[in-house]
């Protein structure tokens, strides 16, 4: 599979250009499961010419639609569809400390933390519960990838925690002993 470095440019937060309903069921339609979409992926690797050109469309259409920078771990189902990546400080896993009252980027102050757009999303198609999920590293490697071949053939399979880890709230370690929050 190629590899590529990330791109240079700076990330800004990025309002996504299309509805999360239409793209869950854009998603719905190239699900994993559909042995269709898994040999797509397999044909595209055989041959390199094609998986570049199909990169190249992947990365002209999401980066229009969602800010896209080429990842190759795709978090978008998990965040409404808004891209976590083009958080300035490429955070996976919910805001800074610094977004301002207004909801305002720290680093881009005249921009919406993306973080927000993402809740905003998900609370608007009632998937509030996708943001809890727990976006683990990205791989470095495989920036530039295309992260519809990396879905269908499920090497993307561990990029967020499931659905089951978001039921209850994690609980608070209260330091009552002077141990630092840790009991013996």
């Amino acid at each position: 599979m190629p590899v590529a470095t990330p791109s240079t440019d700076r990330p800004q937060p990025f309002r996504p250009r299309s509805s999360t309903g239409a793209m869950l069921a854009m998603h719905t339609v190239l699900d994993r499961k559909n042995p269709l979409m898994y040999a797509a992926g397999v044909a595209l690797l055989k041959v390199p010419p094609l998986y570049r050109a199909f990169t190249f469309a992947e990365r002209a259409v999401k980066s229009r639609l969602f800010g896209c920078r080429m990842c190759g771990q795709c978090a978008l189902p998990a965040t409404a569809y808004a891209c976590p990546m083009t958080c300035p400080k490429q955070l996976r896993n919910g805001p800074c400390g610094g977004v301002g009252p207004d909801g305002s980027c720290e680093v881009y102050p005249g921009m919406r933390c993306v973080w927000l757009m993402a809740w905003e999303r998900a609370n608007e198609e009632g998937r509030v519960a996708d943001m809890r999920r727990l976006q683990r590293p990205i791989d470095q490697r495989k920036w530039g990838q295309s992260s519809w071949v990396n879905y269908w053939l499920g090497e993307d399979e561990d990029l967020w925690t499931d659905e089951d880890a978001i039921l209850g709230s994690p609980n608070m370690l209260v330091d009552n002993h002077g141990t630092g929050g840790h009991t013996a």
